[in-house]
């Protein structure tokens, strides 16, 4: 059965002091249910969160293939982010108030890494998935 409002977002890096110009060689794939209003429809979510998937790349690294996690805690009561492995946490990045945010192209997000460092993003591409 489809589901309609499962949505492949495609992210590539904005601007950085090593990146003037963004990259479109780091970002992620991934597929999230969004709402009419463009944001995270957590209900669809825990629904069909094994389809929800991420895909991350960079130009000098392998791709890292993950599951989309909801945990509680952050601003909204809920921290989105990205899961590479279930058997830890060490490796997770969050995504910045991503319960917040519109997922619509030429809108920008920020994921925290593991470090702590957080990294923004130009979102590129909206389509289903």
């Amino acid at each position: 059965m489809p589901h309609a409002n499962l949505m492949k977002i495609t992210l590539n890096l904005a601007r950085t002091k090593q990146f003037p110009e963004g990259s479109i060689r780091h970002g992620y794939d991934f597929i999230l249910p969004l709402g009419d209003d463009g944001k995270i429809d957590a209900a669809a979510w825990q629904a069909h969160r094994n389809a929800c998937v991420v895909h991350r790349f960079r130009a000098d690294e392998p791709i890292r293939r993950g599951q989309i996690v909801r945990r509680p805690g952050g601003s909204a009561g809920a921290t989105w982010g990205f899961d590479y492995d279930v058997s830890t946490h060490a490796d997770d990045e969050a995504g910045f108030r991503f319960g917040d945010h519109l997922f619509r192209p030429g809108e920008y997000v920020s994921i925290r890494d593991p470090d702590g460092e957080l990294e923004t993003f130009r979102i590129v591409d909206v389509r289903p998935a």
